[in-house]
């Protein structure tokens, strides 16, 4: 995998999927030749739903509820319940991680179809608590912030997993 955070144009619509791009590569990058084993294994006494396997469920359908859900106004068509609020994560663990990373990339070609018919500028269908509406510009940016948090968890877990670092 070829994972660069140079985009080929010097815009901002350019530069922002550059690193939405590059984000969503690290975390795959994250899970390269994972034993299965580590999959769903959560080290941190902590977090108990934190694992490979489920932190990449959940950015995957952070973007669903996100681009598909909030921004245009589709379904919600997450895995989460009421009485499992992050079912995410927790499906995650227990899937093949090679289905989950599969997912994620359905999902993120999913997301750029829709951001690719959208100006920056426009607005949310469904606004924030405060009645505001998020710009496209600001989704992104949060999604971004989202799959590098996640990619720090991913880095830890993987060491602890197995001992691999960096990438």
């Amino acid at each position: 995998m070829t994972r660069t955070d140079t985009p080929a144009a010097w815009d901002e619509r350019t530069t922002l999927l550059t690193m939405l791009q590059y984000t969503r590569d690290t975390a795959a990058e994250k899970c390269r030749d994972l034993a299965d084993e580590y999959v769903g294994a959560a080290p941190l006494p902590g977090s108990p739903l934190m694992s490979l396997g489920g932190v990449v469920n959940h950015l995957r359908w952070v973007e669903h509820s996100w681009i598909e859900n909030r921004f245009v106004g589709g379904p919600d068509l997450g895995p989460w319940t009421d009485e499992e609020p992050d079912r995410e994560f927790s499906l995650g663990a227990t899937t093949p991680l090679e289905q989950t990373l599969a997912e994620y990339v359905e999902q993120a070609e999913r997301t750029d179809a829709i951001i690719a018919r959208l100006d920056l500028d426009d607005r949310s269908v469904t606004p924030f608590r405060s009645g505001e509406h998020p710009t496209l510009r600001w989704v992104i940016l949060h999604l971004i912030e989202e799959n590098a948090r996640h990619n720090g968890h991913l880095d830890i877990l993987r060491e602890l997993a197995d001992g691999r670092t960096g990438d």
